[in-house]
């Protein structure tokens, strides 16, 4: 089993490394994961009030650690997630 911090730091440095820019990467990382977040808790709400069942998965990852996996995804195979 991969030990899955090691592969989220491999993951950050690849994005970073891949980037011109560090600080414009740093930027929109931390936008799509506060954009996540809110999806996040609409979902949330969605369910509570639709009484519907959930998938315990989509909520494990913080939604920075999504927003980084997708980046990376993006850059190394454009057009396999799109925003």
């Amino acid at each position: 089993m991969i030990n899955y911090s090691n592969h989220v730091l491999y993951k950050t440095e690849e994005l970073l490394a891949i980037s011109p820019n560090r600080y414009r990467i740093t930027v929109q990382v931390a936008q799509r994961a506060k954009r996540r977040k809110y999806e996040d808790v609409e979902m949330l709400i969605e369910i509570l009030f639709a009484s519907t069942i959930i998938n315990s998965e989509d909520f494990k990852i913080k939604p920075v650690i999504r927003a980084i996996l997708e980046m990376v995804d993006e850059i190394n195979q454009p057009g396999i997630i799109t925003d």
